[in-house]
């Protein structure tokens, strides 16, 4: 479950694979969308990501009824989607600069795309890998579309059941997919962290025997930082430049030094996985010498006899085991041994 996408490596031989997704922080500004990239690049980010489409390309030009946005609890009450996508939506004709400003400063670039023309043209641009966000994760024709390119395919799981992961994971194979990434999504604008189940994580890596990741939309860094303790390998967040600027989804995303503190968290806690180990790791060997042993407390000559007055369980290492003083007490020294001595065997 190792592959490539660019020249970073996906798996859990290798750190977390970071993106940092624009989506709409943007704020229909060209320069906002590149300063972005570069503060993601800055804090450290693999991947930046897009998304790709127009509002038209997403719904119907209705602003009422189904098409408007009434949940009171929603970040987006009283829009309707049309206006949504539409003030959200990365012009087509930025994805190159974007980009090729991501490449410049040493990251990956890639996109969602939500309908198989986006397909169509992200592949003129040649993008290296292809995301399926949480509400297309049971559109088969576009997951065909993307898995027929070859290149690896990312898929948020939000709201997916089991049976219909199942068809979408099944679908992405047959029609050519060989690198999966599943990441654990939980579809609320932020989410919280008792609602996010990141346990999910390794019984989805063995039912699908693919990599698997979080598309985070908690706050902060934490539940991120917990899920690759249980295998995550890609962590997506949202991010923008301040979350005061507003944007669609600015309440929810991360800020340059938020970001920051994750590609450093999240390999801090790679990092320290390791393996099942017992013992004295090579870098502690050295401060065994700093355990509590058996030492000499007071002088004595050869022939007294060992009692609690006379022995101490101290710092450092050098002498006996302290699990031995019930069993030297009332024992002889063999010979005159000075205060600080440590209490070995041959001085018995």
């Amino acid at each position: 479950m190792e592959f490539q996408i660019g020249d970073r490596w996906i798996g859990r031989n290798h750190k977390p694979f970071i993106i940092a997704e624009m989506s709409g922080n943007h704020n229909q500004s060209l320069e906002r969308a590149l300063q972005i990239v570069e503060a993601a690049a800055a804090a450290g980010a693999d991947a930046l990501k897009l998304q790709t489409y127009t509002a038209d390309t997403m719904t119907l030009d209705i602003h009422e009824g189904d098409f408007f946005i009434e949940d009171p609890t929603s970040l987006w009450k009283g829009n309707s989607l049309y206006n949504l996508y539409k003030e959200a939506y990365t012009p087509w004709e930025w994805h190159k600069p974007i980009f090729e400003r991501a490449t410049e400063l040493g990251m990956l670039a890639f996109s969602t795309p939500f309908d198989e023309t986006a397909v169509d043209f992200l592949e003129s641009l040649n993008v290296p890998a292809y995301k399926i966000a949480s509400f297309e994760n049971t559109d088969i024709q576009l997951i065909r579309k993307v898995a027929a390119t070859g290149k690896p395919l990312i898929i948020s799981t939000g709201m997916a059941s089991l049976a219909e992961l199942d068809e979408s994971v099944r679908a992405a194979r047959e029609a050519g997919c060989e690198k999966l990434v599943l990441l654990k999504c939980t579809s609320t604008y932020p989410a919280t962290p008792e609602n996010t189940n990141i346990s999910t994580l390794p019984h989805m890596e063995e039912l699908f025997n693919c990599s698997v990741g979080m598309s985070d939309h908690t706050m902060g860094v934490g539940v991120s930082v917990a899920a690759v303790a249980l295998g995550a390998t890609v962590i997506e967040k949202h991010f923008t430049l301040r979350r005061a600027d507003g944007g669609v989804d600015s309440a929810f995303s991360l800020e340059p030094e938020e970001l920051k503190a994750l590609v450093l968290e999240t390999e801090r806690a790679w990092l320290s996985l390791g393996r099942v180990m017992y013992g004295a790791t090579e870098r502690e060997r050295e401060s065994l010498k700093h355990r509590r042993s058996l030492y000499i407390s007071k002088d004595l000559k050869k022939g007294e006899v060992l009692t609690r007055e006379n022995i101490r369980a101290i710092r450092p290492g050098m002498g006996l085991p302290t699990k031995y003083l019930d069993e030297l007490l009332g024992r002889q020294v063999s010979q005159d041994v000075a205060k600080g001595t440590p209490l070995t065997w041959e001085v018995i």
